[in-house]
C-alpha cells in the first residue's frame, strides 16, 4: 500500500504537468482542477479506514473546495497588479480567513453544494479574461519533481494521520491548493500576472469536476463497491470537466 501511495499521485501529477506544458495555461489550470492528490487520498482512506470514513471525508472535502476557490480567486485578482510574493501572501491570507469561517460551520450536503455553486460562478464572473495569455518561459529542471514530491507528502501525511484527524478534517485539508499555487507562482514569474490569472480561472473551471467527483464518492460509497464508486466518480469528473472546458473556450473565443 505504501508503494502505491508513493507511485499513484506523483504519476498523475507527471501526466498532468506534461499535458499542461503542451496545451497552455487554461488547460493547465483545468487539469489542476482534477483531484490529483485528494482523489488518491480518498481511495486510500476508503481502503485503510472504511468506506463510511471516506464518504464522510468526501463531504468535508466539498467544504474545503470553497476555501480552495477563494484562494484561486484572490490570487487571480491580485496577480495582474502585483508580484508573485504579494499575490501569494494575499491569497493565502484570504484563504485562511475563509477556512476559519468554514470550520465554524457544519453545513448539510445540499447547503455545501449551493455555497460551492455560488462561489464558483461569482469567482468566474469576477476574474477578467485573458484569452491571449500564453506560456513564455521554460520551467527549471526541478519543477515537476518538486510537484511530485509535494503530492507524495500530502497523500502519505493525510492518510497516515487520518484516524487522528477524523474524516471531516481529513477531507477538509485534502483540497489545499498546493499544485495550483506552485503552478500559479511559476506562471506569474515567467509569463506575467494575466497568464497566472488565466491559469487560476482554469483551476476554478476544473473545480466543477472536483466537486462532481467527491459528490459521487459521498453518495455512492455507502451503497456501491469501491471500484464501482470510484469508477463512477472518475467518469463523472471527466465528463463534467470536458463539458466545462468546452463551454469556457467557446465563451472566451471571438
Amino acid at each position: 500500500m505504501l508503494l502505491l501511495k508513493l507511485a499513484l499521485s506523483p504519476t498523475l501529477i507527471l501526466i498532468a504537468s506534461l499535458a499542461a506544458r503542451r496545451w497552455g495555461v487554461l488547460v493547465a489550470g483545468w487539469i489542476a482542477g482534477f483531484p490529483l492528490t485528494s482523489g488518491p487520498v480518498s481511495i486510500f482512506l476508503a481502503v485503510e479506514q472504511n468506506p463510511g470514513f471516506a464518504a464522510a471525508a468526501a463531504e468535508g472535502t466539498l467544504v474545503g473546495v470553497v476555501a480552495m476557490i477563494v484562494f484561486c480567486f484572490a490570487y487571480a485578482r491580485l496577480a495582474p497588479r502585483h508580484g508573485p510574493a504579494l499575490s501569494l501572501g494575499g491569497s493565502i491570507a484570504t484563504m485562511l480567513i475563509a477556512t476559519a469561517a468554514l470550520l465554524g460551520l457544519d453545513p448539510s450536503l445540499p447547503a455545501t453544494l449551493l455555497l460551492l455553486l455560488a462561489t464558483i460562478i461569482l469567482s468566474l464572473a469576477a476574474i477578467p479574461r485573458a484569452p491571449d495569455a500564453t506560456p513564455g518561459g521554460d520551467p527549471p529542471w526541478w519543477d515537476i519533481p518538486a510537484r511530485m514530491a509535494v503530492a507524495v507528502g500530502l497523500v502519505v501525511g493525510l492518510t497516515e494521520f487520518a484516524e487522528f484527524l477524523g474524516p471531516n478534517l481529513s477531507g477538509f485539508i485534502s483540497p489545499v491548493p498546493v499544485f495550483a499555487s506552485v503552478l500559479a507562482v511559476f506562471t506569474h514569474r515567467h509569463d506575467g500576472g494575466e497568464a497566472a490569472a488565466e491559469l487560476l480561472r482554469g483551476v476554478i473551471v476544473g473545480s466543477f469536476a472536483f466537486v462532481s467527483f467527491f459528490l459521487v464518492v459521498a453518495l455512492a460509497l455507502p451503497r456501491l463497491d469501491l471500484v464501482l464508486a470510484y469508477g463512477l466518480a472518475t467518469l463523472t469528473a471527466m465528463l463534467v470537466n470536458a463539458t466545462a472546458l468546452t463551454l469556457t473556450r467557446r465563451r472566451s473565443g471571438p
